[in-house]
């Protein structure tokens, strides 16, 4: 992108080729036996002033600095250092404008350096021979800031790439977020709900702890889902921190009693001593539990009114075992359902796997291999 003003060290920049052009003419103009008109030093001025503009304009200053120039060599003046003021303007037009619009004005000067040598020719001053000596001047900064603006270019894409990439994790994590505390929480309000309108008449007391828990599980469900829509408001905040608590596996056990309270029997085994799970990176915690609760979840409404639920949790060395096996009739989520899936790609993310399916005695089993080490990378969801 072209500066938006003019800069000192432009200036400077300018003012230091036009002094070298002015005192170069001459120099060059003895070395090469030939006189320096006051016309020629005006040119040379006029070819570098417009180099002011040579990223703030670079159109402008090719053109200005291109036409001076080539004015210059039509009227038979030396080759001196105004062609070092040209290659500046060719450079700042091909590293800033757009490649097409390079290779139609290189097309032009190319032209108008053909008229200003045919010119020479004619008078005498010039040989054909030049042309090649003139179209070296002109490719070689034209190749080099063409090459820049595409090497450029391609890294800013690749930027914009992942930076689009790195906000379409972050809101399908925030989704599949979403999913889980929703999908858990209707789960658990549903049976809750079926518990108490099968005991409504016969025994008030269930009733109540019915709806108490109802009441418990809907605001819990209500407070996940507004931290993570607030999340989802701006895109700074995709970036940011969690701004609730994340739920990791020392919340197992709530979870297992707001599942048995709505009618399915869980035990659980967490292991013990070294094959205890503690101490798991935070983000292999949080989706620990993300994936028991999903599975628990999946229980709750495709098991069947006889299902139990049997989860086992240990640690092997550098890995995370987890295994929830459930009694039901083995079907695992509606069609079109994401929640198996989510809990494959939140493995993934850390390295993981998750693996589903019916068992062979009945039932269905969920397992997942999760690193337990501080090297595992990835976001808390």
């Amino acid at each position: 992108m072209a500066a938006r003003r003019i800069t000192w060290p432009d200036l400077v920049l300018a003012a230091v080729l036009l002094v070298f052009g002015l005192f170069g003419t001459a120099g060059a103009a003895n070395n090469q036996g030939q006189s320096a008109p006051l016309l020629s030093y005006v040119l040379v001025a006029a070819a570098c002033l417009p180099l002011v503009l040579w990223r703030f304009r670079p159109t402008w200053a090719f053109a200005l600095t291109g036409a001076a120039t080539m004015t210059y060599l039509g009227l038979g003046y030396v080759y001196g250092p105004i062609l070092f003021a040209l290659l500046l303007a060719i450079y700042g037009l091909a590293v800033r404008s757009p490649v097409r619009h390079t290779v139609v004005s290189m097309a032009v000067l190319s032209a108008a350096s053909v008229v200003a040598i045919a010119i020479g020719v004619l008078a005498g001053d010039r040989s054909w021979t030049e042309f090649l000596t003139v179209a070296a001047w002109l490719v070689v900064p034209a190749g080099l800031g063409t090459v820049l603006k595409i090497r450029r270019d391609a890294a800013a894409d690749v930027r914009a790439e992942q930076a689009r990439r790195a906000v379409s994790e972050e809101r399908l994590q925030l989704a599949q977020e979403v999913h889980d505390v929703v999908g858990h929480g209707l789960a658990v309000i549903a049976m809750q709900a079926g518990v108490a309108l099968r005991v409504l008449d016969r025994e008030p007391a269930r009733v109540r702890e019915a709806l108490e828990a109802i009441r418990a599980t809907s605001k819990e469900a209500l407070d996940g889902l507004r931290a993570e829509l607030d999340a989802l408001r701006t895109e700074s905040a995709l970036r940011e921190a969690p701004r609730h608590p994340v739920p990791g596996l020392a919340d197992l056990s709530g979870l297992a009693e707001r599942i048995r309270s709505s009618g399915l029997p869980v035990t659980m085994d967490l292991g013990r001593g070294d094959a205890a799970p503690d101490g798991v990176p935070p983000a292999v915690d949080h989706a620990a539990y993300r994936i028991v609760q999903e599975s628990l979840t999946n229980v709750l409404r495709h098991g069947g009114p006889d299902a139990t639920a049997r989860l086992r949790i240990h640690r092997d060395g550098t890995t995370l075992h987890i295994e929830v096996l459930d009694t039901g009739r083995g079907g695992v989520a509606a069609p079109g359902g994401h929640g198996i899936e989510g809990m494959r790609e939140r493995a993934r993310a850390l390295g993981g796997a998750v693996e589903a399916g019916p068992r062979p005695a009945g039932g269905f089993a969920v397992t997942a291999r999760l690193p337990a080490t501080t090297s595992s990378s990835g976001g808390t969801g």
